[in-house]
């Protein structure tokens, strides 16, 4: 800083001024005027035009996106868009929370499921994470130890409370736990109607009598709830978020009218049931879902004639599976703990976070991560400290309404075909479920959605431990609903390639033919090594080729089958057509691609001329690697029996 004309400017290093970043001091007067400075106010239109400049000519609606819940999501939201809030937590529709306080009075339950091989395994590691965080008794439910629950449980029976979906062995864990005389809390619960919907199973046999059984249980636990309404088996189908919150309503539904049936009141009904979520990756529709179900159940019970604090939703929720990988599964922790996030934030009162190898068998230092996930969400980033944060967001608040109106649409949607068991029955809600989960997957196959180590920056060099499914073949009544995850068609593939290696003793690859210099043919080589790379397919690069006889080398020293010619659109005109055709005559067996799409009147030139397939963006991912190593396999087949 130097004194200059009795001013104080800011100099360069080299001393020079430059009039476009010289600030001059001259007191009071300059301070005055920055105070009394505001910022313009800026209205919708402002914006429109700004957002159309940096667009170059497309309009504002081009920013918008269609979700696969048919919501039309927009680039902006601004306080027009609120339909309707509510002005505090535990009040009005309930989307913001059950509580007043939220957290700050209740906080979630970490409710990790523990996985386990014995019982004394399991007796251990509970004991463990109890010690370590865990703040409930929660962990899969199998018929040994239903058998000896009370002994598995000790004194932790009244200490903590229960987050267990009992499945088939409700009646059986009760029985056993009786023994222990404790005051249970939490949750020993299941649901039928998705166990029928996972098996293909219909048991209505075993519906007629639940509701009495429940009539009895509620009389012995007063303070547990017992009907767990579970959603996670529509979501691993492939559901979208509208579809699980219509399915939870139809099914809480068809609960309540048998529980009133038997003459249980309906207040001590509603306190005897629990819903369960499974939280996907789109982070603020998951935040949205847990919000919006909490509304459709306090108008579904309002409706009843519910009081309205019994009209509070409780809900226990888990990070999803079906976003899970079994390649770079690292990537899963982050997944995790951008559902948890969002699972706190939408306000549950139970949480499991799945483990980030859990697909292939979990690890004592994997549990441990999954764990401490809550709560850094808890002790760190003071989330147990604030009620509903996302409340108030015109954004939020807005998703909110439209998954609630949607949801409410397919909820009678339902109704007007005889009810949630109904719809099972007639296969109309799977037929529903398979055209969602046919959107995504076909998202995923031509990679406009993106699943980060599987079909983009796939890991090549790392080794996968597949694990087997032993499935069990039932006589089924019903169409079943597939348990399934996105990434399943590329594991599949990788698999293969894999299997390839091992048995054919020969890595799956394309030869890439690299047209001119680096910078001509770098950007199609970096997208075809990542586009094959998802196959578990690698690359053999050539060196820079300028000429027919610089590619006949490579390809004379190549063993690959398949070659992939990579440069630009003008050196696939000036040199492309004429080093092809020399090179299928001296090479005929060999197979051409071509990195990008031509102009689409040169097509049918470049097909005629040997071209298999055009590579580019748009192309189908899943296909075409699909059927370059089905080629590949039947190609080392000839080549062992010759």
């Amino acid at each position: 800083m130097a004194c200059y004309e009795g001013a104080y400017v800011f100099l360069l290093p080299d001393y020079k001024l430059c009039p476009k970043i010289v600030y001059t001091w001259k007191g009071d007067k300059v301070l005055d005027e920055m105070r009394n400075q505001n910022f313009p106010i800026g209205s919708l239109d402002d914006w429109y035009e700004k957002a159309v400049q940096s667009l170059k000519g497309k309009r504002a609606e081009s920013l918008q996106t269609n979700t696969y819940e048919s919501i039309i999501l927009k680039p902006l939201y601004t306080k027009k868009d609120e339909q309707s809030v509510s002005n505090y937590p535990g009040g009005s529709d309930f989307r913001r929370g059950t509580d007043l306080l939220g957290y700050v009075k209740n906080e979630w339950k970490v409710a990790q499921k523990i996985q386990y091989e014995t019982f004394e395994e399991l007796k251990q590691k509970l004991e463990d994470a109890l010690n370590k965080g865990q703040t409930a008794n929660a962990f899969e439910i199998s018929k040994t130890i239903a058998a000896s629950f009370s002994e598995l449980i000790g004194d932790k029976a009244g200490k903590y409370p229960f987050a267990i979906n009992s499945k088939q062995y409700q009646a059986e864990i009760l029985n056993n736990l009786s023994k222990t005389g404790a005051q249970l809390s939490g949750y020993i619960a299941n649901d039928q109607i998705a166990l029928f919907a996972e098996e293909g199973v219909l048991q209505e046999e075993a519906l007629q009598k639940w509701a009495n059984e429940i009539k009895q249980l509620n009389n012995q636990y007063p303070n547990l709830r017992t009907i767990l309404i579970d959603t996670t088996v529509y979501h691993n189908g492939g559901a979208n978020a509208v579809q699980e919150l219509a399915i939870a309503a139809a099914t809480g539904v068809f609960y309540l009218d048998k529980l009133l049936e038997a003459e249980v009141n309906l207040e001590k009904a509603l306190s005897k049931m629990i819903f369960q979520f499974s939280i996907g990756s789109n982070f603020f529709m998951e935040l949205a879902k847990i919000r919006a179900a909490r509304l459709l159940w306090n108008r579904i019970t309002e409706l009843y004639g519910a009081e309205e604090k019994a009209r509070g939703m409780q809900i226990s929720a888990e990070t999803s599976r079906f976003t899970k990988t079994i390649h770079d599964p690292e990537v899963n922790l982050l997944r995790s703990g951008n559902e948890a996030f969002a699972a706190v934030l939408g306000g549950v009162q139970y949480l499991h976070v799945e483990p980030f190898d859990g697909i292939t068998g979990s690890s004592p230092f994997s549990e441990r991560i999954a764990r401490n996930m809550q709560l850094i969400l808890k002790e760190e980033a003071h989330l147990q400290k604030v009620a509903d944060p996302a409340g108030g967001s015109w954004y939020i608040e807005t998703l909110t309404d439209e998954l609630a109106e949607k949801a409410w649409a397919f909820f009678q949607a339902i109704d007007a075909r005889g009810g949630i068991l109904e719809g099972l029955k007639t296969n109309w809600l799977q037929k529903e479920i398979a055209e969602a989960f046919a959107k995504k997957s076909y998202d995923v196959m031509t990679r406009k959605q993106s699943i980060v180590g599987t079909n983009v920056y796939a890991k090549l060099d790392e080794t996968v431990t597949y694990k087997k499914e032993n499935k069990v073949i039932k006589n089924n009544n019903i169409e079943s609903i597939p348990q399934r995850r996105l990434a399943e068609s590329y594991e599949q593939l990788r698999r293969k390639a894999q299997n390839l290696a091992d048995q054919k003793g020969t890595v799956p690859a394309v030869g890439m033919l690299c047209l001119g210099e680096l910078k001509q043919y770098k950007a199609r080589l970096d997208f075809m090594k990542g586009f094959l790379s998802a196959g578990g397919i690698n690359t053999i690069e050539s060196h820079a080729i300028h000429s027919i006889e610089d590619a006949k080398q490579f390809l004379t020293s190549l063993s690959a089958h398949f070659i992939c010619i990579c440069g630009t659109n003008e050196q696939y005109e000036a040199l492309g057509h004429e080093m092809l055709n020399s090179l299928k005559q001296s090479f005929p067996t060999r197979e051409f691609f071509l990195a990008g799409l031509p102009e689409k009147e040169s097509q049918n030139q470049w097909a005629a001329e040997g071209i298999k397939q055009f590579i580019h963006v748009k192309s189908n991912c899943y296909e075409i690697l699909s059927a370059i190593l089905n080629e590949l396999e039947v190609t080392m087949d000839e080549k062992q029996k010759a």
